[in-house]
Parts: structure tokens; sequence; C-alpha cells
């Protein structure tokens, strides 16, 4: 028997708050906490990440990161984002469609209760380096906010971009053999023909 085992790496109190009209409130990502294995590194994110898309970006707020299900736009005041202490904070005025009130139903229930939030990291808004352990660890500092959303599986999505970063950074700090043993081992290869 298989035990199964997922990963998680996402915000965990995404809720409704009642009022005149429904909102639906949590955090799309949390500061310093490190992810789960996205592929050979984890991941943290440091407070300030999210600053400069706070202040300049049009952010949307949808479900599954799907843009055919919009629940809210930061320029048309439907969304509302900001970086507190523990992340980035969202509320969200969702529309009065259909999809939207199945959503809150799930949002109710529980079935629904997580974030995650579209990303492209900015030049140097990210570093890499390798633990005690020898783990590799990202550090996001800056990146372009495009989206956050509730979704049903949550995590950082678009890894394989991270994964081709953290490769470019491995070949950029791995030491590389002088030439000249480079050039002796392909003589000995050579010579030691097929």
């Amino acid at each position: 028997m298989v035990d199964l085992e997922r990963r998680i790496a996402g915000a965990t109190d995404l809720r409704l708050e009642a009022g005149d009209a429904p909102r639906i409130v949590g955090h799309a990502a949390l500061f310093d906490r490190l992810s789960e294995d996205l592929g050979g590194f984890r991941e943290r994110i440091r407070p300030g990440a999210f600053a400069d898309s706070l202040e300049r970006e049009d952010v949307r707020a949808l479900f599954n990161h799907d843009p055919n299900v919009i629940l809210g736009r930061n320029r048309a005041g439907t969304l509302r984002l900001g970086e507190d202490a523990e992340g980035l904070a969202i509320e969200i005025d969702p529309p009065d469609t259909q999809a939207a009130r199945d959503l809150m139903v799930s949002i109710a229930r529980g079935d629904v209760s997580q974030m995650s939030f579209g990303f492209i990291v900015r030049p140097g808004g990210q570093s890499w380096e390798k633990d005690a352990e020898g783990r590799v660890l990202r550090t996001l500092t800056a990146v372009r906010l495009l989206d956050v959303s509730p979704v049903v599986f949550p995590a950082y999505p678009d890894t394989a971009v991270a994964v081709r970063a953290m490769t470019a950074w491995r070949a950029a700090t791995t030491p590389r053999p002088p030439v000249a043993l480079l050039r002796r081992r392909l003589d000995l290869a050579l010579a030691m023909g097929p």
C-alpha cells in the first residue's frame, strides 16, 4: 500500500466575511515561510517583495488562476491588496455571478480554503544559496504580481521557470575545471577509442 502525500505551499486563512455584501479575505502568500520542495529547491518570500506591485500593477483576483473566472481587480476597486506582518493580505468584493456564488459556497463549506499567486521575478529580485545541509534555497525579494487566486490545489505556479533559474545559478557558481584538464580528459577518451 502506498501512502498518498501532497505538499501545499499556500496560505490557509481564506474565509468569507459578512457585511452589506460578502467579501473574500485571506493571504495569498506568507512571508519567511519555507515552501515544500519545488523541484530541487525550497523557496521563501521576504517582506517587501510585493511592494512595487502594490503601487503600480493592475492585479486581478481569479479562481484557480483562470482568467475566465475573474473575482476582482485592484484598479476597479474590487480587490484590495496590502503587505501586513504575515504576508500578502487580500480582500475581494466578488461579483454577483454564478461562478462567484458557487465559489463562496465552497469557501463557506471549507472545500476551498487556500490561495495562490501568479508572479514574475523582477530583475535582481531573487537570490540563491545553499543551507548547511547543501539544500538549495531561493529567496524572493521583488516580484511582479499578476494575480491572486483562491485555489483548490495551491502551489507556486511556474516552478519550471524557477528550476531553469536554479540551473543557471548552479552553472554560474559551480567551479569549472581548467581548460588543460578538460583537454587531457578529451585526449584520454580519444586514445581509448570507441
